[in-house]
C-alpha cells in the first residue's frame, strides 16, 4: 500500500522533516502524520541495527562550508586521524567541509569512519571517506544516533547546525539525560567570544552555574582534544597520563 505521506501536494524538494513539522490539515491528519510514525520507527530501527556494534565513538561537528585548503579542514583531519590511532570510531554528518575532513582523517588512518547523512532540500552528497554510510530523513533521529553512539563531541568552527549540536549536547548533560561526556571546542579564536559571553552574561546573571562551565573544554591542539577524551574514558585509565609527544608518535607508521 502506498504511503499517503508521500502526497504530491508538497512541492518538489520538500523534506520529510518539513512535512512532519507543518501544521496538520484537519481532514488529512489520519492519512499523513500517523503514517510517518512508521517511517520514523523504520529510521530508528535501521540506525540502531547499523550502529549496534560501534564502540568508542566520537562525533565531530563543524561547518559544511569549510574548504579542503582551510586550516580548520587540515586540523580536523589530523584530529580524526589521532582519534582513529587511539582506537576511537569517528562519526560525522557525512557531508562536505569539516565532516569530510574528519571522515577522511579516520579513513586514511585505517580507522572506523561513520557518516550519518541527512536529507536536505538541496541534496547533500556523502563524502567518499566512510567505512559506514547512513542516510536519515529526520534530523531528530540522526541527532539521537550521534548522542547514543558517542563518548565525546568535538566541535570545530561552524554555523547554526554546529551550534545546535553543541548546545543540545550540553543541555542533555546538564539535565542528566545522558552521562557527562567531554564536549571539546576546537579554535580559541573562533569560540573564545562565545565563551566570554556565556561567562560575562549567562554565568554572572545566574543562568548557568560554574559547574555548567566545566562541561566545556576549549583548545587549539589536536593532541589536547585526544588527551581530554582518552582521560575521560575509565576503560583507558590504565594508560596513565598521555603526553602530546605520545600522540605525535601515534602518527608514525
Amino acid at each position: 500500500m502506498p504511503d499517503p505521506s508521500d502526497s504530491n501536494k508538497h512541492p518538489a524538494g520538500t523534506t520529510q522533516d518539513e512535512q512532519l513539522l507543518e501544521s496538520p490539515r484537519p481532514d488529512e491528519f489520519t492519512h499523513t502524520d500517523t503514517w510517518r510514525v512508521f517511517r520514523i520507527m523504520g529510521e530508528f530501527v535501521e540506525g540502531f541495527d547499523e550502529l549496534a556494534t560501534l564502540s568508542r565513538g566520537v562525533s565531530i561537528f563543524g561547518s559544511a562550508r569549510t574548504l579542503p585548503t582551510d586550516a580548520d579542514y587540515l586540523v580536523a583531519q589530523e584530529t580524526a586521524a589521532l582519534l582513529a590511532h587511539a582506537g576511537f570510531s569517528v562519526i560525522t554528518g557525512g557531508g562536505p567541509g569539516i565532516m569530510e575532513a574528519a571522515n577522511r582523517g579516520a579513513f586514511e588512518a585505517g580507522g572506523i569512519s561513520v557518516g550519518c547523512n541527512i536529507e536536505l532540500p538541496f541534496e547533500q552528497k556523502p563524502n567518499p571517506y566512510q567505512t559506514l554510510s547512513l542516510k536519515f530523513k529526520y534530523f531528530f533521529v540522526r541527532k539521537m544516533m550521534f548522542v547514543k553512539y558517542s563518548e565525546a563531541f568535538v566541535i570545530f568552527p561552524g554555523g547554526f547546525g554546529t551550534l545546535d549540536e553543541l548546545f543540545e549536547a550540553l543541555t542533555l548533560i546538564q539535565t542528566k539525560k545522558i552521562r557527562d561526556f567531554p564536549v571539546v571546542m576546537y579554535g580559541k579564536r573562533y569560540w573564545g567570544g562565545l565563551m566570554d559571553w556565556i561567562r560575562d552574561f549567562a554565568l554572572k546573571e545566574n543562568k548557568v552555574s560554574e559547574a555548567d562551565m566545566l562541561l566545556l573544554h576549549l583548545t587549539d591542539s589536536p593532541e589536547e582534544v585526544v588527551r581530554i577524551i582518552v582521560e575521560s574514558q575509565s576503560s583507558l585509565r590504565h594508560l596513565g597520563t598521555v603526553t602530546s609527544d605520545d600522540y605525535r608518535a601515534l602518527k608514525e607508521p
